[in-house]
């Protein structure tokens, strides 16, 4: 009898904890949706709409973000992916191109990922923007490669750039320099959420201005928002109207992204006859590469896994080259049919990866060091870098606790080892 009351007693105090939990949890979210309501009214009138989906969408995230325990992957349930389900690019490349290729490229359409800037290449403003050979940017060249496309082929390939709030207005300032190539340049933005208090999970933001302080109150969700982004903008419904079939998604600084021919028919005319709605471009791994997601198989179907999602006591395993042999290039070839079909049935179910953004990482940087030379760095502790400071080698930069190390200006390591303390005082 005693074994019963305190088995009784044990399962008693366990629902209660969870009842406890779940009331935390409609607390927050109510008060996360007091907030969101309280930035909406600050939307001007032509924004309010937009503003609310992004809102809305955000709830949603933050919804899922409460109600996930632990960690999203079981490491012990991944396994390799099956061989079948990787097809040699040289297979598909002997089968030829048909003679109607032309119509056959009529039916995609290219969209590249244009959120980005270019801070960590030591640039300000879009990373698209970027000159990258002969005074062409990253956009530049993007439009030449699918204007030379459409000139070959007498086809009417548009591109899509899909923004974000940091780069949407400089990217359309510079799109009028295209009007006279052959191409339909077509924009739309991701969506754009505030970021949270660590501590309270409430958030940072107060209005819906993201200038000057503000700027770091929000942030653009990650690539995989471009299935309801894009479904939002209303450019799906209209390229499908239109007869596209399929768009080819990479990333804008990604040159070697472009439109391969024998991929886009191996889509359209499959050697089974069975279409596919999703294809992955990837490549072996080298060690360069250790940190890039990488393709598994997960409770009996594919499955990408970052290495954000990775148990710490994995991540060596993750990072091995000889166990996971391939990396997700981010080339993607997505069927809009399917993306129509699965927004539309709310089936869409990204993966939720926290970011803690650290936000004085940054202002250690008083300009992108010069890496080019580079094979290793470590750096611990509070360390600081002057401008045009140049790093080559291994270098491995320690400052204890209590102590501050600032690289001065102009500053050559080369295969050195820095510890202890050195500061630099402005007089």
């Amino acid at each position: 009898m005693s074994r019963f009351v305190q088995d009784l007693s044990k399962a008693m105090s366990q629902d209660g904890a969870s009842q406890f939990q779940e009331v935390i949890r409609q607390e927050l979210e109510l008060s996360v949706k007091k907030e969101l309501e309280k930035i909406l009214t600050t939307a001007s009138s032509h924004e309010f709409e937009h503003t609310k989906k992004d809102l809305d969408g955000f709830r949603k995230l933050f919804h899922r973000f409460l109600q996930e325990k632990g960690p999203s992957v079981d490491w012990g349930k991944i396994q390799r992916p099956p061989e079948d389900s990787i097809q040699p690019y040289e297979k598909i490349k002997a089968r030829g191109l048909p003679d109607n290729i032309s119509s056959v490229l009529n039916k995609l359409v290219v969209v590249k990922l244009n959120g980005g800037l270019g801070t960590s290449m030591g640039c300000k403003g879009p990373k698209s923007l970027i000159g990258v050979r002969n005074e062409n940017t990253f956009l530049d060249l993007t439009v030449q490669q699918i204007e030379h496309l459409n000139k070959t082929y007498n086809t009417d390939v548009p591109l899509v750039l899909m923004n974000s709030f940091n780069t949407d207005e400089d990217t359309k300032k510079i799109l009028q320099k295209y009007n006279h190539c052959r191409v339909k340049i077509y924009t739309f933005n991701q969506s754009r959420y505030p970021r949270i208090n660590k501590e309270s999970l409430l958030p940072v933001a107060k209005d819906v201005s993201y200038s000057g302080e503000n700027t770091e109150a929000w942030y653009p969700p990650g690539h995989g928002d471009i299935y309801a982004s894009f479904y939002n903008s209303g450019l799906l419904d209209t390229f499908i109207g239109e007869g596209k079939e399929y768009i080819f998604v990479s990333n804008i600084d990604n040159l070697g992204a472009t439109v391969d021919l024998y991929i886009l028919n191996h889509l359209m005319n499959p050697p089974n006859g069975k279409r596919c709605e999703f294809v992955m471009e990837v490549t072996n791994k080298t060690r360069a590469d250790v940190k890039g997601g990488t393709l598994t198989q997960y409770e009996g179907k594919l499955r990408l896994v970052e290495i954000a999602q990775v148990p710490k006591a994995h991540v060596d395993e993750f990072k091995s080259v000889s166990k996971f042999k391939i990396f997700n290039t981010n080339n993607l070839w997505i069927s809009l049919a399917a993306v129509k079909r699965l927004q539309e049935q709310n089936a869409i179910d990204m993966e939720i990866i926290v970011n803690a953004k650290v936000q004085d990482y940054l202002r250690r940087f008083e300009s992108i060091p010069d890496m080019l030379e580079l094979d290793h760095l470590t750096v611990s502790g509070d360390v600081t870098f002057g401008k045009n400071v140049s790093l080559k080698g291994t270098v491995i930069i320690i400052a204890n606790h209590g102590d501050r190390i600032d690289i001065p200006p102009g500053a050559v390591l080369e295969n050195k080892i820095v510890s202890g303390n050195l500061r630099i005082l402005d007089h």
